[in-house]
């Protein structure tokens, strides 16, 4: 399979109807506080200049609200524009209403965090820094702070310089978490997302013995039609020696399609079930047969047997996994993998042992998160980590619990146990091999 690359984390762009609902909200709360101050608390305020600046949001919001539909998206380029809009308007009713000494002055790292949730890096940095030197600009140009009339409230300078510190510290630690979070639900739907066509893929190729089986109830009714055809043809045209040989042919042909067909039908409806029902050791041998040949042994070692042998219905996601862990360890080993399996009356258990260097240790903590290579230098097996991402998904949504650890056993490299409730391994098949013929 094609490796799996994140995609761009923006590549579905930024929708414009949530751009548009923000600001609306900021429209409120901003009227709502200068007719506060203003008008409640008796403050002198520029009311005019203030409420020109909230008309420009405003008018922006009707214009793009009437420009595009709902469900339009923006590019990286026009969410930015319309960001740094939003982030100067903010500057502009700050510079009227005090500068760094208004209370509001936090609010100026909301356009950082929504471009680090939505925009590359570049242009959050780009954005954090106009509002980093816009917040330094502040502190020595702006009208003064609003206040009680005929007294001005003057700031001293370490008070101001403080909510300088505030302020780009707010910006410069909610836009690294706010982008963080966000990159890692980006990376964590794309894992998902991979995870599902890979299982969807399974479960086509699974299908197909039913849709062949399917095939030949279909062309069943048109090749008895054929048949039909071709012995009334050879019934008319008797012994005429122009069509006799092509007729004898077509419905000895039809026939031989007809006996075809016969067989994959009974081969599926004799045998789909038995095939729906795997032994846990034909399943290890189904698991390990495709990567016999790469130079590397693959060894089988019996554990603990206690009872009969579990039985499961055959599932995609688990021969997948498992088959993914295999390849795995014979990517890192030296010369062996070992393969290892038991059950007892509460559990089943398969371990994966390749010789090999082992998980780095400060990363096996973080093994199965997507996109994070486990192993590192040139092994051919190195990779994003998706793959591994996937095997643990598939195998944990069947019931298994899995660990990741490095043996200290001289010969011995990284080890994967996975183990499953015995009842939730044999799920259905077992009561029903249990019941008497």
């Amino acid at each position: 399979m094609q490796e799996l690359r994140p995609h761009d984390p923006q590549s579905n762009g930024l929708r414009l109807n949530t751009l548009i609902r923000l600001r609306w909200l900021a429209i409120v709360g901003q009227s709502v506080t200068v007719v506060f101050v203003a008008y409640g608390l008796e403050f002198p305020l520029p009311v005019s200049y203030c409420f020109a600046l909230i008309a420009c949001s405003a008018w922006l919001n009707l214009y793009l609200a009437f420009r595009y539909p709902a469900a339009h998206r923006l590019g990286p380029a026009a969410a930015l524009s319309i960001l740094i809009f939003d982030a100067l308007q903010l500057v502009g009713l700050l510079f009227i209403t005090g500068g760094l000494t208004n209370p509001f002055s936090p609010l100026m790292a909301v356009p950082v965090v929504i471009s680090a949730t939505s925009l590359p890096l570049r242009m959050t940095a780009a954005i954090g820094g106009l509002m980093v030197a816009a917040a330094t600009a502040l502190v020595f140009y702006h009208l003064p702070l609003p206040w009680v009339s005929g007294n001005e409230l003057v700031m001293p300078f370490i008070y101001v310089a403080g909510m300088w510190v505030a302020v780009v510290a707010s910006i410069t630690f909610t836009a690294v978490y706010a982008y963080r979070v966000a990159q890692e639900a980006r990376l964590l739907a794309n894992a998902l997302a991979a995870t599902e066509f890979v299982l969807q893929r399974e479960q086509h190729l699974s299908a197909l013995d039913g849709l062949a089986a399917a095939a030949a109830h279909e062309l069943g009714t048109p090749l008895a039609t054929i048949a039909l055809v071709a012995k009334e043809m050879e019934r008319a045209l008797g012994a005429d020696p122009r069509f006799q040989e092509d007729v004898t042919l077509l419905r000895s042909q039809s026939e031989r399609c007809r006996e075809i067909l016969k067989r994959l039908t009974s081969l599926s409806s004799e045998s789909e079930e038995h095939l729906a029902q795997l032994p846990l050791t034909s399943l290890i041998e189904e698991v390990i047969a495709p990567h016999r040949d790469f130079g590397i042994a693959i060894k089988l070692e019996p554990g603990e047997r206690v009872g009969p042998e579990p039985v499961a219905r055959r599932n995609p996601g688990v021969i997948y996994g498992l088959g993914n862990l295999v390849e795995n360890a014979v990517d890192f080993a030296q010369s062996t993998v070992t393969l290892s399996w038991s059950w007892n009356a509460d559990t089943v258990a398969i371990t994966v042992v390749d010789d090999g260097q082992g998980f780095p240790p400060d990363i096996i903590d973080r093994i199965g998160e997507p996109y994070m290579s486990t192993r590192r230098g040139s092994e051919l097996g190195g990779g994003l980590g998706l793959g591994l991402f996937i095997a643990k998904t598939l195998l944990e949504r069947s019931g298994a619990t899995m660990k990741f650890h490095n043996s200290f056993l001289q010969g011995q490299g990284a080890i994967v146990s996975v183990v499953w409730p015995k009842q939730v391994f044999a799920g259905p098949v077992a009561a029903a091999v249990k019941m008497p013929a």
